[in-house]
This record gives C-alpha cells, structure tokens and sequence, in this order.
C-alpha cells in the first residue's frame, strides 16, 4: 500500500508535431497506482500552428504566443472539467508541459512556453510546469521524461519491452526484466513527413500514411539521411524538432519523398537496437504515428518482433503522454526523480517541475 494519497491530476501535452493540445485526467499517487479517466484533444487552427511554428528556434513573438498558448491550454482544462462533470475544486493539480520551441541540452539549453502562474489564475488549479530545466541543468538531456510512467504502467508485462512514441520526434523506453530503464530519442517521427505533406501537397500530415504507400523509397536518400551522426551516439540521447535536414530528399517526387521520409523514421528506430543491452520481446508503439499503417508495416519489417498499438494491451496510445505529465506532476510535488541515468543521462535521478499555486 502506498503511504501517499491517490490525487486528481489533469496532465497537458502539447507535443512536436504541433497537432494540438491532448488533456488527460489521471487518478495516481505518483509511484506505482496510475487510474486512467476522461481525455479530449483539442486541435490547434492553421493560424495558431503557424504562429507556433515561428517561435520554432526561440525566435519570433514569443510573449504572445505563450499567452495565447496559456489561454488555450486554460480552455482546454475547462473542456476536459465539462467532459467529466468536474469542477476545478474536484482537481488536486495539473501538469502542464507546455511547447518545446528549443532543445539543446549540450549547451544545457531548453525551452518549453507556456506560462504556469496564468494557467494556475485563469483555472483555479495548482500547476506544475518547467518539467525539463533541472534535468539538462544537472546534466541531463531533460528528455524523454515519460519513461517512469511507462515503466508503472508495465508491471505485468513481458519483458525487455520496448515502449515507442511516434510524435513530431520519436523516443523509446525500454524496460529490463529487472526494471532498469534506457531512454532516448530515437531519430525523426512525424515531424519531417508532415513538413514534406505541407510543403508539397497542402495537406497537414500523411492520413495512414496512403501517400507514402503510392511512392517508392529512395535507397540513396535514404542512406544519406541515415549518415548522420546522432544514431553513432549511445542512449540517453535527444533531439531537436528539426534536427535532421531532409534535404536528400529534395530532388524526389512528392510520392517517393513521403515514401523515403517515412521509412527514415523506420530505419532510424531499427538502428537503436545497437545500443540497448537486449533486443525487445515487443514494442508498443504510442502517439500519432501508430496510425500510420504504412510506417507500423515498415517497423514490423525492420525490427522482426511484435509491433503493436498500445492499445494491444488496455492503454490509450492518444492519451499516454499527458497521463505521464499529470504522474510526473505528482511526483515533482513528492520531490521524487522524474528522470533516471539511464533515462536523461542525467549524473544521478533529478526531480524537477516549478509549482506554481493559485494567487
């Protein structure tokens, strides 16, 4: 029995790929009881995506974004309230994510909007924000930070097991027998296709990657893109949004560079494989990109084991890292690790988050 009382939490992502705002609510004590209830997304509109997009980098208008950002996520809070029949005094506390605009933890560096004091004002709700800082500050890459929660979440599962988040950026936790955890970005996830969608079709993203299936893959695209030194590095490791230059892909058709792109981002997790201590029994995939039917074949193809929704196993793969961001949440206010070595490559386990409470 844990000797820390379950909370109400509301957990917020606003993730890479810039879709929208996912919220989450999250019954958990922080360590090992995690009770999944309502979730929504709310859609970011074309003209707010684009005004994000031009802070990518830590440039452009900043403060209004993150405002207009805040405000959103504070909407987003009330949505989930009415969902659920809920009212703000019903709720413990949120964690609130809000959105990378820079990563580079080697110049220990990143930045993540959204303004957890106005969030507190216009909801009513204790927040916790600023999940990262500590970590990179001490050392760490201050990402990926939702390993602890996977991990909870897999008790009774076989093991090693490989948990892989397909959003803008994709990342693995993978869990030993023993539960030691290893964590890294693993390469590009939707990121440089939903460019490559936009910029040549119009269209915000490949719907099950249909596209990509009409195209071929270019082999020496392909193996250009594959030359970079990122995937050299041993886990923990992390990336930026726009860490890969797509530009071997340049010369292709629309077709075969959604199609090159695509299988990029499949290559890119087969060769994580290298640095983990032991190949996986299984992956659950999580995040928009498990449901890209044409990427999950090409994961299928490339790694030789079950590749799997994480639906597979009870757990809903749209909600998973705002539920992460409500548990680490608690555990910021337990003063308990977020990240381990083996996650972040911080030197020792970092708490973090800054605790903002109602004025």
């Amino acid at each position: 029995m844990s000797p820390h009382p379950l909370r109400t939490v509301i957990g917020l992502m606003s993730g890479t790929s810039m879709d929208g705002i996912d919220a989450a609510l999250l019954r958990t004590d922080g360590i090992d009881t995690a009770e999944p209830g309502a979730f929504i997304t709310i859609p970011y509109s074309d003209g707010f995506r684009a005004e994000l997009r031009s802070c990518l980098g830590g440039q452009g208008p900043i403060p209004d974004v993150e405002r207009a950002l805040t405000e959103a996520h504070a909407r987003a809070v009330k949505a989930l309230l009415a969902d659920a029949g809920l009212r703000a005094a019903d709720v413990d506390l949120i964690g609130f994510h809000g959105h990378t605009i820079l990563h580079a933890p080697e110049q220990r560096r990143t930045w993540q909007i959204g303004d957890g004091a106005l969030l507190a004002r216009l909801t009513g709700i204790p927040v916790v924000a600023d999940f990262r800082t500590a970590d990179v500050a001490s050392g760490g890459q201050g990402a990926p930070l939702a390993p602890l929660y996977h991990r909870g979440l897999a008790a009774g599962l076989a093991k090693p097991l490989a948990v892989l988040n397909i959003g803008g950026v994709a990342n693995v936790t993978w869990i030993g027998a023993d539960g030691e955890l290893i964590a890294c970005d693993t390469g590009p996830g939707n990121a440089l296709v939903d460019d490559w969608m936009l910029a040549r079709t119009g269209r915000r993203y490949d719907d099950r990657g249909a596209f990509a299936r009409t195209g071929s893959i270019d082999a020496v695209a392909l193996t250009a893109l594959l030359d970079h030194p990122y995937f050299e590095r041993p886990a923990p490791k992390s990336l930026d949004r726009d860490a890969f230059d797509p530009a071997p892909v340049a010369g292709l058709s629309a077709e075969d560079g959604a199609a090159t792109l695509t299988a990029f981002t499949a290559f890119s997790v087969e060769r994580v494989l290298e640095h983990l201590p032991a190949p996986p029994v299984r992956w659950l995939v999580t995040g928009g990109g498990r449901h890209n039917a044409t990427l999950m074949e090409m994961l299928a193809d490339r790694l030789r084991v079950p590749v799997e929704p994480v639906e597979a196993v009870g757990w809903n793969g749209d909600a998973l890292e705002a539920q992460a961001f409500a548990y680490l949440a608690v555990r910021s206010r337990l003063d308990l690790p977020l990240s381990e070595p083996g996650t972040t490559g911080a030197p020792r386990p970092v708490t973090g988050g800054r605790f903002n409470p109602v004025a």
